[in-house]
């Protein structure tokens, strides 16, 4: 893989002194059971599992800024933790040290309607927020699939099912609260939606995947909910004419709200695990935001579009139940495609291109996947030029893991000869580190490394993610 995959070699072990001034600090919030430190070193990714030698479980920003000093006084890696959704290997203590669950840090601390945002602890997940604004008339629309904490998913800058509309991360967090390395709580704005006001540090920190300050608080811009929503689905005779008419839809400023892909291998996936009965060819599942008048209008263009390119079998959920039906199977569809070999788990390519080349970019992937012996569904949020391909693989073969990287590595050069992106969400983590010196230049990933350094020296955030220092 592009990282190491064994911790042995790096493991920093704590010190006494360290591990005694935890549990004076922390109490029973400070764990090295074992099961505790396994559930915090595992994720969804094709990595064996990696686990800290303690969890520390943080209840405020204090919590967090106490323990970052104890890190840094006695050198020890510090590794944030939400849910445990990364698929690159972001909390993979691949150096030992301690994890921070930012779990029960979960309150809504203010919702400001008439300013359309909300501010948040780390650890709220998206749902848990949507849930508790849904009475003001407002929600929050990044919607990576997983219920992920909004702290990770400012750090990993994800996106999701509905950046077509409404953008990613790096649109929709208009402040951070970050404890940098040695300890110190910054503001990184305020809320006014525009600021000159020196460097953006909140930029800087979204995407950063906890390398340079762990984020406990989050100010976000929230929406508000739609007048009327719509969601089809639309059967296609081959992935190539799913992308054709998604690409007529945007070019022809079509202001869709989400359009998913799912390949026939996708779609037999969730046929299995859902009992969908859908036709087992290349589908397009669409949402419409808007006016009754405006999603009426939005339905029927892209309709026309559609059966211009040979789609089929329009089938329409406009009542929550249906349209719940539907989302809950396509965010369901990654752990579906695993359960079409046993044991596996996915090593994943999510490339992003501009939606000028979308349809080669999946036409050659599929030739690709076609000629590999493992099964490699594809499915993505191709409104916005991004897809993702699953590679099936046995963790413990090692020649599926070699084909598997061969299989990626193709599909990231092409998106990159392309003029994409290597990594369109899901961050770098371990496994996309040398894909970003093919994507940036040496000069450039060096400057990144220099940032590294100069805000954790010590290199006691997330070490071995991102960037090699």
């Amino acid at each position: 893989m592009n990282a190491p995959i064994t911790p042995s070699q790096f493991t920093r072990p704590l010190p006494e002194a360290f591990s005694a001034a935890l549990r004076t600090h922390f109490g029973d919030r400070f764990s090295t059971a074992g099961a505790v430190r396994e559930h915090h070193g595992r994720d969804e990714s094709a990595y064996p599992p990696m686990p800290p030698e303690a969890v520390v479980f943080a209840q405020s920003t204090d919590d967090v800024a106490a323990l970052v000093r104890l890190c840094a006084e006695h050198r020890v890696p510090l590794i944030p933790y939400g849910v445990g959704t990364s698929l690159e290997g972001h909390l993979l203590a691949i150096e030992g040290g301690v994890s921070v669950d930012l779990s029960q840090m979960n309150r809504v601390l203010a919702v400001n309607g008439e300013d359309l945002t909300v501010s948040v602890q780390a650890g709220v997940t998206r749902k848990q927020l949507n849930d508790e604004i849904k009475h003001t008339g407002l929600f929050f629309p990044i919607d990576p699939g997983a219920d992920a904490t909004l702290g990770g998913m400012a750090a990993t800058r994800a996106s999701g099912t509905n950046a077509v509309r409404y953008g990613t991360m790096r649109e929709n967090v208009l402040a951070l609260s970050v404890v940098t390395a040695e300890g110190k709580v910054i503001r990184t704005s305020r809320r006014a939606r525009k600021s000159s006001a020196g460097y953006d540090l909140t930029r800087i920190f979204v995407g950063s995947e906890g390398t340079l300050g762990i984020i406990t608080e989050a100010t976000l811009r929230v929406y508000p909910q739609p007048e009327a929503i719509a969601a089809a689905i639309c059967s296609f005779p081959s992935v190539q004419a799913a992308v054709a008419t998604t690409i007529a839809t945007i070019q022809m400023g079509v202001p869709i709200a989400r359009c998913e892909l799912l390949d026939a291998l996708t779609v037999k996936a969730v046929n299995l695990r859902d009992k969908l009965g859908l036709p087992e060819s290349p589908l397009l599942l669409f949402e419409f935001h808007g006016t009754p008048a405006g999603v009426e209008e939005q339905t029927a263009a892209v309709q026309e579009i559609a059966h211009d390119h040979g789609g089929r079998d329009f089938q329409w959920a406009t009542t929550p139940e249906e349209r719940t039906r539907l989302w809950a199977a396509r965010h369901n569809a990654y752990f579906a495609c695993l359960q079409l070999k046993t044991g596996c788990r996915s090593s994943t390519a999510a490339v992003c291109v501009p939606i000028s080349r979308l349809a080669e970019c999946i036409d050659e992937t599929i030739r690709d996947t076609e000629a590999s012996s493992l099964p490699a569904p594809i499915l993505g949020h191709v409104g916005d030029g991004n897809f993702h391909c699953a590679i099936l693989v046995d963790p413990a073969s090692p020649a599926e893991m070699e084909e598997a990287e061969r299989l990626n590595r193709r599909i990231v050069e092409r998106a990159l000869r392309m003029d994409g992106t290597c990594t369109g969400e899901h961050g770098v983590g371990m496994h996309k580190m040398d894909f970003l010196l093919d994507e940036h230049g040496a000069d450039a990933v060096e400057l990144m490394a220099r940032l590294k350094r100069a805000f954790d020296p010590l290199n006691i955030l997330n070490p071995g993610k991102v960037v090699r220092v």
